[in-house]
Order: structure tokens, then sequence, then C-alpha cells
């Protein structure tokens, strides 16, 4: 028994079932994500303007890497433009034109995640270091010559560390009894950080940039990492439909362009997704 519509569009709303079902659930997808944009809003409203290492409410400013997020911006939309290239191909009956974009658009999603990765990477190595004088800093701690995650007090205990090599951030500011002020720190012009050694018996607590540590990171990483989560899923959808499941272009060349078309539709979403994710994270 054949299934209607899985070809030809409804004669009532001109769309066929695979169509209907990926608008329908996108409109799931704009809820979902539309909640945590609204969460985003207020607590960014709500939040002291500016980084103090000691405050977990503040909102902080610089972070995140502005060049490598622009990149990424590009290759997401790169891989949008190839997925409606590849779409198109099949419209001319031209699979292995099809299969070549789809490849291009598999590797720039892949190419997102690796370098999404690197920046996580980067804020697990990047610690807020809160002394006992009620100061506190920003850096990346150096053991060995490397920079180790997921480090915290209990750890530089465990260890036995009597003290710390830190890549200190600058500016840093500093929150002393008497209110907040900005640390002058003698450097190199353009340089960003200086080394400084600080003895763990110093140190009052010691936290990586993760969800815990803050309200911004916990809002960070949420939204990011359920993006990366949705362009995982696209990436097994589109490589499964590109060379297991290509074979249906040989049996049922037309369904197969509608599933292609409803995948181009949800690689689309996660691209938008992004688009603004990258202003409201990265640059506001």
């Amino acid at each position: 028994m054949e299934i209607p519509y899985t070809v030809k569009p409804r004669p009532d709303t001109g769309l066929y079932n695979a169509k209907i079902g990926i608008w329908l659930f996108l409109a799931s997808e704009v809820m979902l994500f539309g909640a945590l944009f609204s969460a985003y809003i207020l607590l960014r409203v709500g939040a002291p303007d500016g980084f103090w290492p000691d405050v977990p409410t503040a909102w902080p400013h610089g972070l995140l890497n502005v060049p490598l997020g622009t990149f990424n911006t590009a290759v997401l939309i790169t891989s949008s433009m190839t997925v409606m290239m590849a779409w198109t191909a099949l419209k001319e009956n031209n699979f292995a034109k099809f299969r070549k974009f789809m490849t291009v658009t598999l590797l720039c999603a892949v190419l997102f995640l690796c370098i999404k990765g690197y920046e996580y990477n980067d804020k697990f190595t990047h610690y807020v270091i809160r002394l006992k004088d009620g100061s506190a800093l920003t850096g990346h701690l150096e053991i060995n010559g490397s920079s180790p995650r997921f480090w915290t007090e209990d750890t530089l205990a465990a260890k036995k560390l009597e003290s710390v090599e830190v890549l200190q951030d600058i500016p840093t500011v500093l929150r002393y009894p008497s209110g907040f002020k900005h640390e002058e720190v003698a450097h190199e012009p353009g340089e960003h950080h200086i080394k400084r050694e600080i003895k763990t018996a110093d140190i009052q607590s010691l936290r990586p940039f993760v969800p815990a540590t803050g309200t911004f990171f916990a809002v960070y990483f949420t939204m990011t990492f359920l993006h990366a989560l949705h362009i995982i899923g696209g990436v097994l959808v589109m490589g499964y439909m590109t060379f297991v499941g290509g074979g249906m272009w040989k049996t049922e060349p037309e369904r197969y362009t509608n599933r292609i078309e409803s995948v181009g539709l949800f690689w689309h979403f996660v691209d938008l997704v992004w688009i603004f994710l990258f202003p409201v994270m990265y640059l506001l």
C-alpha cells in the first residue's frame, strides 16, 4: 500500500507530508529557542554590567573570541548555501553534483564543531581566582607548560602545590571591600596577559569558566551546546542521506529530493539560530 502525499502535495495545503512535518517540527524549535532567548533577555537586563570576577550575576564583555565566532558564522552561512545548491542539483537530476555540495556542507558543519570545541577548551582552561585578601582575577593556569582543565582549590590541595603560575588577563577588574577598581599592571603595548606566581595559601577559590561559575557562562554554554547538538543531528541525517541512504535516488528520485529539501529546511533553521546567537553572545 502506497502512503499518499509522499511525493505529490496535498490539494488542501499544497505541501507533501514530509514538508508539513518539518514545518511543525520547526515551529516547536522556534518555541524552544524563543524561550531560551527570552530567558537570556531577562537575565541580561537584570545583570550588573561589566565583569566582576567575584559577582556571579555580572555580565562580562570581551571573554568570547569574536574573530573565531565571526569565522564560524561565515562557515555556517556557506553551508546554508551549499545545502541549497545540493537540492538544486537533484532538481537537475545530477546526483554526483548533489553529493559534492552535500560533502562540502558536511565539512563546513564539522569545521564549525571543531572551532566551537576549541573555544570550549579555552574556557575550561580559563579561571576565576578569588584571593583571601578580597581581590579576584582571571587568567590561565600554567602547570609544567600546560593549561589544566576543571581545577578547583581542592585540586590544588590534593596536588600539594605551594604556588601556581597564572597568565593573568589584562586589564583585570578587582573588587576590594572599598569597591571595584582596575588593577594597574605594567605591560607592553598590545600585551593581553602577564605571568605571575600566586601562592596556593592565598587562594580562597579557583573556578574555571563553566556554567556553575556565573550566569553568563550558564547561558552561553546552555544555548551554544544546544545549538551544537542540532548541528550534530544535522550532520548525522545529512551524512546518512548523502551516502548510506543515497540508494533511494535510483528507486524514488522525487521522494528522495523531497527528503533532502526537508533536511535543508532544518539546516537553514540551525544557521538562522546561530545568526541570532552570535551577536547577542559575542557582541552585546
